[in-house]
C-alpha cells in the first residue's frame, strides 16, 4: 500500500520546525504567544490546498479540519491531534534542522555548538537508525519534534487519504492545538465545533509505543508571609520570607520523591519556581502520581515539611494553595477498551510490536479524555525532547503516517 507512495512528512517537518512557536507560561493570553499563529495559519492554508474545504485557524490558534468519509457505513468521527507549540525549556528561535542522510552510526557533533554531541551511547535507540535518515537541530536550540513531528505526520496522513480516495474510512477530524507545553492546550477548544467521538494524540516517542495512561497532576504554591522591618533595625523584628522559602526547599528529601530519583510508576514532588521579596515569597511545586488518590498524600507530606520549618519562625504565616492540573487518562479509557485495541491492531498491520507504557507526564489527551473525548497517545518517533539533543528518525515518522492510515481503516471495518 505504501511501496509507491512518496511520503511528504520529512519535507513538511523540516519546514515546520523553522517556525518559532515557543509558548510562554507567564502569559495570560490565548494563545500565550502570537507567533504560534504563524504555523497554525500555514497549516490551515496547506490543508485547504489539499482540498479539505473547512480547514481554518481560529483566533486562539486552533486548527480545525474535516476529511469527509469515503465509507457508506456509520463510522464514529475520529480526531487526530497534535500541538504546534514548543517547550519553554530550551530556545525555539532560529531552529536550523539538519538532515543526516544515511546516518552512519558515528557521533553527531552539532555545528553551532560543538560541545553538543549526540551519541549512540547516550541514546541507544539511535543505533536502530544506522543507515537511515536522521534529523537534528544545529546545537543552539531544540529541534521541535515535540510536537511538530506529530503535526507533520497528521498532515501527511491527510495528504495520503486525499490522494487515495479508495481507502475506506469514516469522518476524520484534524485538530492542532496551541500551548500544550504550558498546560493550556484545551483551554479554548470548541468541542462542539470539532465534532469528534474519539481522539488520538500524536505526542509519543519511540516507534511502537502506545500510551493510554498518564500521571495525574496537581500544582501547589506555598506562600510565606514574613515580617518586614528596616534591615538596619531588624534585630528581633525582621522575618525574611525568602530565607524561609529556601529552608523549605532545603528540607525536601534528596534521595527520593523527586524527578531525579524516581522512575516507572513512582510519583514525585518537584519545586519549579521560587519568587518573592523579604516580606512575601513563594515556592511552586508540581505534584505527580499515576494514582490520583496519592496526590493528596504527597500534598499532606509537603505541607508537613513546610509547617515543620515554620515552627522555627513563629511570626511568619503560610498559605498552601492546591490547583488541579490534569488527571490520568486511564480513568476514562478503561471504560472504552476498544479505542486502544483498535490502535494496537493498526500497529500490528504496520508491522510493529506494540509497547504499552504509562507516560511520566501528560498530553492534551489527558484533558480531552475528561472533557468527554477519550484519547490515547500514539508514537511520533521524537527523542531527547525539550533539549538541544532532540532528534528524530525519518523512518519512524513515515511509519507513524502508515499506522494512522491503517487505524482509520480498522475503525471503518469494525463499525
Amino acid at each position: 500500500m505504501f511501496h509507491t507512495y512518496k511520503f511528504t512528512v520529512a519535507e513538511k517537518f523540516l519546514r515546520y520546525v523553522k517556525i518559532d512557536t515557543q509558548s510562554n507560561p507567564e502569559s495570560l493570553t490565548h494563545p500565550s504567544t502570537e507567533k504560534q499563529k504563524d504555523l497554525s495559519t500555514l497549516l490551515a492554508a496547506e490543508l485547504l490546498a489539499m482540498g479539505i474545504k473547512d480547514a481554518h485557524s481560529d483566533k486562539f490558534s486552533y486548527v480545525y479540519a474535516t476529511i469527509p468519509p469515503t465509507s457508506a457505513k456509520l463510522v464514529p468521527a475520529i480526531c487526530f491531534c497534535s500541538h504546534v507549540d514548543t517547550a519553554p525549556d530550551c530556545s525555539g528561535t532560529n531552529v536550523k534542522p539538519i538532515l543526516h542522510n544515511g546516518y552512519d552510526g558515528s557521533d553527531i557533533v552539532l555545528p553551532d555548538d560543538t560541545s553538543q554531541i549526540i551519541t549512540t551511547n547516550k541514546y541507544p535507540y539511535l543505533q536502530e537508525h544506522i543507515g537511515f535518515d536522521v534529523i537534528t537541530a544545529s546545537g543552539n536550540t531544540l529541534l521541535g519534534a515535540d510536537d511538530k513531528a506529530g503535526v507533520a505526520e497528521i498532515m501527511d496522513m491527510a495528504n495520503y487519504l486525499v490522494t487515495h480516495p479508495e481507502i475506506k474510512h469514516g469522518t476524520i477530524k484534524i485538530l492542532f492545538t496551541p500551548d500544550e507545553e504550558i498546560g493550556e492546550g484545551t483551554a479554548k477548544l470548541d468541542l462542539e465545533k470539532l465534532g469528534a467521538t474519539v481522539a488520538y494524540t500524536l505526542d509519543g516517542g519511540e516507534v511502537g509505543t502506545l500510551e493510554d495512561e498518564t500521571f495525574s497532576a496537581n500544582g501547589v504554591t506555598i506562600t510565606i508571609h514574613g515580617v518586614i522591618a528596616h534591615p538596619g533595625y531588624g534585630k528581633d523584628k525582621l522575618v525574611n520570607a525568602v530565607k524561609i522559602v529556601g529552608e523549605i526547599a532545603a528540607a525536601l528529601p534528596t534521595n527520593e520523591w523527586s524527578p531525579e530519583t524516581t522512575d516507572k510508576r513512582e510519583g514525585f514532588v518537584h519545586p519549579v519556581q521560587i519568587e518573592g521579596i523579604a516580606e512575601k515569597a513563594s515556592i511552586s511545586f508540581i505534584i505527580r502520581d499515576f494514582e490520583t488518590a496519592k496526590l493528596v498524600e504527597h500534598e499532606a507530606r509537603l505541607k508537613s515539611i513546610a509547617e515543620k520549618v515554620l515552627t522555627n519562625h513563629p511570626k511568619a504565616t503560610m498559605t498552601f494553595e492546591v490547583k488541579e492540573q490534569y488527571r490520568n487518562m486511564k480513568e476514562v479509557l478503561h471504560h472504552h477498551p476498544h479505542i486502544t485495541a483498535y490502535a494496537e491492531e493498526a500497529y500490528k498491520r504496520a508491522g510493529l510490536t506494540v509497547v504499552k507504557e504509562p507516560i511520566r507526564g501528560g498530553t492534551d489527551g489527558s484533558r480531552l479524555s475528561f472533557m468527554g473525548l477519550p484519547c490515547p497517545n500514539l508514537f511520533t518517533g521524537m527523542q531527547a525532547i525539550h533539549s538541544k539533543h532532540e532528534w528524530i528518525g525519518v523512518k519512524d515518522m513515515q511509519k507513524a503516517v502508515e499506522t494512522l492510515v491503517h487505524l482509520v481503516q480498522v475503525w471503518e471495518e469494525k463499525s
